[in-house]
Formats: C-alpha cells, sequence, structure tokens
C-alpha cells in the first residue's frame, strides 16, 4: 500500500516540476504535451528504481529520489537559446 502513495506522490511531484518548468522556460522545451508527460513518467520510474535500491521504509528518500530523477531527465528536453550559435572549426 505504501508503494502506491509513493507512487501517486512522485506522479503529482513529476507533473508539477513539468508543470514549472514549461511556465519558466516555455520557448526553451519541445511541445507541452511531452513535457507534461515526460515529468510524471520520469518521476515514476525515479521513485521504481530508488525504492528498488532503498528498498521498503524510507518513503521520504524515495520521493527525493524521484525529484533528483525528473530534474534530470526534463533537463534533458531543455534546447540551447536560439541568439548562441557555436561555430565549428573546419
Amino acid at each position: 500500500m505504501v508503494l502506491a502513495w509513493e507512487a501517486l506522490g512522485s506522479a503529482v511531484i513529476g507533473f508539477v516540476l513539468a508543470y514549472a518548468a514549461m511556465r519558466r522556460l516555455p520557448r526553451r522545451l519541445p511541445a507541452r504535451p511531452l513535457v507534461l508527460s515526460t515529468g510524471p513518467a520520469a518521476a515514476l520510474l525515479g521513485t521504481l528504481l530508488t525504492h528498488a535500491v532503498l528498498g521498503p521504509g524510507h518513503t521520504a528518500a524515495t520521493l527525493v529520489g524521484a525529484i533528483g530523477f525528473t530534474v534530470a531527465i526534463l533537463s534533458l528536453l531543455i534546447r540551447p537559446e536560439s541568439g548562441l550559435r557555436r561555430s565549428v572549426p573546419a
């Protein structure tokens, strides 16, 4: 039963983090549905991985692991600013 609450909590955390990223960096992220679905999916995966490593009874640490995993995955979606161009040496 605790794992169900961890999963629900992590999905909510993932959605909140994805929504916050969309509000903070709207032009540097891809399509809104992609970001808003990636957040909860990453949080659930982070929860499952953290729970598998730590075992039962570490709810707070599992949710912290979900937050870290979500932030890491969402950061992979961020595109560079359009004004920054790097020249490639020939």
